[in-house]
């Protein structure tokens, strides 16, 4: 067999990106995928709970059509046609996604790899040779000591993405994006939720004033959680799960939900074996996504970045278009936006005032709260737009809470990336009533000539 330009293991977002963008760019490439072409967040992850999120937001809104003078009456869910919904939505963009890769004339094989030899992959007993070897093997849903996953009652979101019923009462151990996320589709499909988190507040990577904004906004939901406690034991009974907090206090529920995050799939694939560099599962690279192994490259859940499909993608192309001879810009992993879908949503992207204090940065800050936004109103949605900010500088970061706030990033991306200040934004005309005119807002307040906003 002829020697591939790049083979790529893992066939999940970063994956995939590689090896688009590469054949896109007259690469010979083989791309190999033990489980679906597309990975956890085609699957188990990003797809399929955000589908699920939406059918919660068309329970909620039955429940509360009386408020926009519709009637409309919540009876139940049917979990199996929520189900066939999400499948639909997953089969849909997984043929799509097999389509491309055909087109491009990406030499796909279905199987499970292992790195061998600095330049070789094994799959299905036949060695793969590459000019360039991508890691891209992804993520696995972990766990804590002696808390096993039996997938019936104590599960990961693996499970929960499949469960064809409502539970009457969930524990959700951990109150990342993750936890969050499951917390919200739970508490609109009907379910009693209650969340766990060591930590002082929930989504705790985000600004401290988006994680209180959170927090209030569940307990209005009735989301009852319980933080900056840690997990001590659990128990499991014929009814369900009995959890034991390190201040002894317990919490009984049908099902256990484990969202302590996610960690690197690399035991027993031959990195170790090679002289890859490591630390903790992870495979460790430079700026261009660059193992310590000339030729060796690794990229998304695999690598110590952001565990998020989108910068999957963005490493997937750095590393196509490194080894095409581009020589892209690396990535600013500041300036990546992320999004908790709950409801409502939480959405960011540059510093928080905390790591921007820290930074040394002079800081000013602007809270926009969204009850001055006319759309927000007529969607019954509460919130804000936090700016931080170098004083007399640009933006540095940017902070929202409220429904459907995660379509703002994009603009909110690009503020931060570009270096914008206030003043540069604020002469910008945002289409009246939409959610993006609080971005406006924000920014006209911050230059110091609020309109819908108390200056």
């Amino acid at each position: 067999m002829s020697v591939f330009d790049l083979v790529i293991l893992g066939g999940g977002s970063g994956g995939y990106a590689c090896a688009l963008r590469s054949a896109q760019l007259g690469l010979n490439v083989a791309l190999i995928e033990a489980d679906k072409l597309g990975g956890t967040c085609l699957h188990r992850g990003c797809i399929p709970t955000k589908a699920l999120l939406h059918s919660g937001e068309i329970a909620d809104g039955a429940r509360d059509a009386s408020h926009f003078g519709v009637n409309a009456q919540f009876l139940s869910m049917d979990m199996p046609a929520v189900n066939s919904y999400k499948d639909g939505v997953i089969t849909k963009l997984h043929k799509g996604l097999q389509g491309l890769v055909k087109s491009r004339n990406i030499t796909y094989i279905e199987g499970h790899g292992k790195l061998v030899a600095k330049d070789t992959i094994e799959v299905n007993g036949e060695k793969i040779t590459g000019k360039n070897i991508i890691l891209a093997t992804g993520s696995y849903a972990r766990s804590l000591p002696g808390l096993e996953i039996d997938g019936v009652k104590i599960m990961t979101s693996d499970h929960a993405t499949k469960l064809d019923y409502v539970p009457k009462s969930v524990i959700v151990l951990g109150g990342g994006v993750i936890g969050s996320e499951f917390a919200s589709v739970w508490k609109s499909f009907g379910s009693e939720v209650t969340i766990i988190e060591g930590l002082p507040h929930l989504v705790p990577l985000e600004d401290e004033s988006s994680s209180k904004q959170l927090e209030r906004a569940f307990r209005k939901r009735g989301i009852n959680f319980e933080l900056g406690t840690r997990f001590k034991s659990h128990t499991v009974t014929a009814d369900g799960v009995t959890v034991t907090l390190e201040d002894s206090k317990t919490f009984t529920a049908e099902i256990l939900l484990v969202a302590v995050g996610r960690g690197p799939v690399s035991a027993n694939l031959g990195y170790e074996a090679q002289g890859i560099t490591m630390d903790r599962g992870y495979v460790l690279v430079d700026d261009k996504c660059r193992t310590n192994i000339p030729g060796i490259w690794a990229v998304g859940d695999l690598i110590p970045t952001l565990q998020l499909a989108h910068v999957g993608f963005a490493e997937g192309i750095l590393v196509a278009e490194e080894i095409a001879g581009l020589n892209p810009r690396a990535i600013n992993y500041d300036g990546i936006p992320r999004v908790t879908y709950s409801e409502p949503e939480v959405a960011s992207v540059g510093l928080t005032t905390a790591i921007a204090k820290e930074r040394g940065y002079d800081v000013v800050e602007l809270n926009y709260d969204l009850a001055g936004n006319g759309k927000a109103q007529i969607l019954r949605t509460a919130g804000s737009i936090k700016l931080v900010a170098q004083k007399d500088g640009p933006v540095l970061g940017i902070h929202m809470v409220g429904a459907r706030v995660g379509e703002l990033l994009a603009e909110a991306e690009l503020i931060f990336n570009w270096e914008a200040s206030a003043a540069d934004v604020a002469p910008l005309i945002h289409a009246h009533p939409t959610l993006s005119e609080a971005m406006g807002e924000a920014h006209m307040a911050l230059a110091g000539k609020p309109l819908h906003a108390h200056g």
